[in-house]
């Protein structure tokens, strides 16, 4: 699910639980993406992202955020070139 922030707003904890419900019956697994257009739009919106969520900020397309989860501060591969 990708919510884009300039339509509904990032994805919150409310918004989060509201997804779960819509899609409660989904036999695949959700990813939430909240899709910033620049950082300074992120910079204003940070504070109301949920845990377990993604962030896309197309001004650095070649780079995620993640809020939390089983990657955090964990080992990466080598740099690619």
């Amino acid at each position: 699910m990708i919510e884009v922030v300039f339509g509904y707003g990032p994805v919150s904890p409310k918004r989060w639980l509201e997804l779960e419900q819509a899609f409660e019956g989904c036999k695949v697994g959700l990813v939430y993406v909240t899709a910033f257009l620049d950082r300074a739009e992120f910079r204003k919106n940070a504070a109301d992202i949920a845990w377990e969520t993604e962030v896309w900020i197309a001004e650095s397309p070649d780079h995620m955020i993640h809020f939390n989860g089983d990657r955090f501060l964990g080992p990466h591969g080598p740099k690619q070139s």
